[in-house]
């Protein structure tokens, strides 16, 4: 179908390996299963799949979620303690616009999901980063925190985290430091926002118990979506509180006029999730996603031995160290040259403050095919392939230093041993794993 301009959020660059979204593989979004769930919706609803929804979601979506993600961790969420709204970002809004208030402190992990930054900043507060190290946030030092920007004067009404293979680190919070946390956030009266977007991307072993079963469903506020599980376009997701936030987020003006968000999408995904395919769907790309993770990391082993590369259990992303003296910020014109994108460390910091010597690649965006070097033939405009294509030979990666690697504006210092972080020690390659 013709169109007189771009329809997507994502644009490809003509000989650009973009490492840097953070998008589903369009080949794996459910277009005949979706379009089967939304006849068979519209069949079963009838009218009522196209009207004004019911404020906190349709009920069948609300009863089926509540029961898949008590099948997720063994019980502890109700229809009652959740909301479904446009997505995790939307969520997000919902509740610093509820729980926040302009001027006020709100802590985020360090480093954490970008794009939580402006969400946050919209309702006017001052972000301020949490404690942290290699196994994230600190408990004890988050709570030394939150008392003395108390004693400031300052109200800190948030926390807000992405615990389970996390965006950008692929990393989990440690369980001994997950309920640290839930009994910091209760000891300080703290509202621990855990973004949980990734928990069904596993790809070995379990996900982690979340924040908010830990915390018997108070102090914690959950944000899910089905953007990573489905398809981002749906712009479909859900916040679980306790039924006292759930009415609150229900009586806001918008709700009142306008009824449920996306009811339309909500029912077909009521369909989607209750008829099995919802199920099918996610085992399939956990599948397709784990051979992405194992091809980008196999390849960074063999064409950048100066990397350490781990590998997360979960998630979409990697997140690598540069060779010391290496600033990813100067490096991301040396490799969009060469042909590769990726997205620079210090975004993933509160006020770009950290991060420099970081970068992290999305594999949940290009197929296995084309991970597996690092340098494409430029396609046409407009096209991405799906399958492997005859290549260049590959380039060195990281680039060979220049003559003056050692000054201050040299974008690639000669390479040396980096260090990983605490993910998940995959397989050897000939194990057919990372």
């Amino acid at each position: 179908m013709d169109t007189a301009g771009p329809i997507g959020q994502f644009q490809a660059r003509p000989g650009i390996l973009d490492l840097g979204w953070g998008h589903p593989l369009p080949e794996l979004l459910p277009v005949a299963e979706w379009s089967r769930a939304g006849a068979e919706a519209a069949r079963a609803y009838g009218w009522q799949a196209l009207a004004y929804g019911h404020a906190t979601g349709p009920g069948p979506l609300l009863d089926w979620l509540a029961a898949h993600l008590g099948r997720l961790e063994d019980g502890g969420t109700t229809p009652a303690q959740t909301f479904v709204t446009a997505g995790a970002s939307h969520a997000l809004s919902l509740v610093a616009g509820v729980l926040a208030e302009p001027g006020d402190a709100v802590l985020v992990d360090s480093p954490t999901y970008h794009l939580a930054f402006p969400v946050l900043a919209d309702r006017g507060v001052e972000l301020v980063r949490a404690p942290a190290d290699e196994d994230g946030v600190d408990p004890a030092e988050t709570g030394e925190l939150i008392r003395s920007l108390r004693a400031a004067g300052r109200r800190v009404p948030l926390l807000y985290l992405v615990p389970t293979f996390a965006n950008p680190t692929g990393r989990s919070l440690p369980g001994e430091r997950r309920r640290a946390l839930v009994e910091v956030a209760g000891r300080c009266g703290v509202t621990v926002v855990e973004d949980d977007t990734y928990r069904e991307m596993v790809y070995e072993g379990e996900a982690p118990a979340s924040l908010w079963r830990l915390s018997g469903g108070e102090q914690v506020v959950r944000i899910g979506s089905f953007a990573k599980t489905v398809a981002p376009g749906l712009r479909l997701g859900w916040i679980n509180a306790t039924p006292a936030l759930v009415r609150r987020l229900a009586a806001l003006g918008y709700v009142d006029s306008g009824g449920g968000v996306n009811h339309t999408a909500a029912v077909t995904m009521a369909v989607f999730g209750a008829g099995g395919a919802y199920g099918r769907h996610v085992a399939r790309i956990r599948g397709h996603y784990r051979q992405q993770r194992d091809e980008l990391v196999r390849a960074l082993r063999e064409h950048a031995p100066g990397l350490s590369v781990a590998c997360p259990a979960g998630g979409w992303f990697l997140w690598l160290r540069l060779p010391a003296g290496m600033r990813a910020d100067r490096l991301l014109p040396a490799a969009e040259r060469h042909g590769t994108s990726f997205v620079a460390g210090p975004r993933f910091y509160a006020g770009g403050r950290g991060g420099a010597d970081r970068v992290r690649l999305s594999f949940s965006h290009l197929p296995p095919g084309d991970l597996l070097l690092p340098v494409p033939d430029a396609p046409p405009p407009g096209h991405r392939p799906s399958r492997p294509r005859s290549r260049k030979a590959p380039r060195p990666w990281p680039p060979p230093a220049r003559s003056d690697a050692g000054s201050r504006d040299s974008p690639v210092p000669p390479p040396a041993s980096g260090r990983g972080g605490p993910w998940f020690p995959c397989s050897p390659p000939s194990a057919g794993r990372c």
